[in-house]
């Protein structure tokens, strides 16, 4: 399996999940979706990933999860 995956954006989709991000990231946690365009800008990120990522339909899809979170924590997080 390759480690890489790529997603393609629109520039005005990637432009307003950048703004929501960032403004999560100021905030600390997530922020409410401010506009409609936000949510649907989410929407289409989920389903561009899970289009990508045979495991969200995989057995042991959690554990998998839980595995990937310990390999992308910080150091000592």
């Amino acid at each position: 399996m390759d480690d890489d995956v790529s997603v393609s954006l629109k520039r005005d989709l990637a432009l307003v999940l950048y703004d929501w991000l960032a403004r999560t990231s100021a905030a600390g946690r997530p922020v409410e979706v401010a506009d409609q365009a936000e949510q649907r800008a989410l929407w289409d990120l989920e389903s561009a990933l899970e289009s990508i990522l045979p495991e969200t339909l995989q057995e042991g899809y959690a554990e998998r999860v839980a595995r990937a979170r310990h390999r992308v924590r910080d150091q000592g997080a």
